[in-house]
């Protein structure tokens, strides 16, 4: 799941030009993350909930526990049953297996190093099974979306460097382009102006090696390498 909700309500206003007053191009775009969502096997209540917003975890953090009342009466049934029926003791045996790795999973460990960007469910909530309880942004994973016209695609290769711009953001920020669609699209409604609507345009997306200095959403310019 993209976090694009943020992205786009705060580039509604924004527009997609390029300048040809002889000055290097300019062109808008925002910021988007590939969160890493986590959450139960089973659906659960949260029983605590070990990290709050904007924390940092590492591989292998608490992040949360769920009620597991059930889960251990699973397992004394299942222990039950393996001393009352010795002749099916293989198949016993797994459920045990079964009803222990479950118990066991009802405390999730953070998957990667990163920030916690959001949390979808608190202490006490009941959490159906497959729902993310908390996100996590890797800073791998933060990357520079933006758009170009036809005219300036064939400008821009794989591995070019392009410089970042945004308000309240060091000078210094870069990132390296690392896709290039190969389809056109017609001028993200977010983005266009009345000229620009009607436009086709190529989306690119540059990662950085500065990811602590942006934020989700963040509008931000992006100007192409000079050649």
């Amino acid at each position: 799941m993209t976090v694009r909700v943020a992205a786009l309500a705060l580039l509604a206003s924004l527009l997609l030009t390029a300048c040809n007053n002889g000055k290097v191009p300019t062109f808008q775009g925002w910021v988007e993350a590939e969160l890493i969502f986590v959450g139960p096997d089973e659906t659960g209540r949260i029983q605590t909930l070990a990290v709050r917003q904007g924390d940092r975890v590492e591989v292998g953090a608490s992040l949360f526990t769920l009620d597991d009342d059930l889960q251990l009466a699973d397992v004394a049934m299942q222990q039950a049953a393996l001393k009352n029926a010795q002749q099916a003791y293989e198949r016993a045996q797994a459920r045990l297996n079964s009803a222990q790795t479950r118990l066991t999973r009802r405390r999730v460990f953070s998957p990667v190093t990163g920030t916690v960007q959001q949390i979808y469910y608190w202490g006490g909530e009941l959490v159906p099974a497959g729902k993310p309880i908390v996100a996590i942004l890797p800073p791998g994973n933060l990357k520079v979306r933006f758009f170009v016209n036809e005219a300036t695609l064939p400008t821009v290769k794989m591995g070019d460097v392009v410089r970042i711009n945004c308000d309240g953001c060091d000078a210094d920020i870069t990132a390296t382009v690392s896709f290039i669609a190969r389809a056109s699209e017609f001028t993200p409604p977010v983005i266009y102006s009345t000229e620009e609507r009607s436009k086709l345009v190529f989306l690119i997306e540059a990662r950085t090696q500065q990811p602590e200095r942006l934020r989700v959403g963040q509008p931000v310019s992006v100007t192409l390498r000079q050649e």
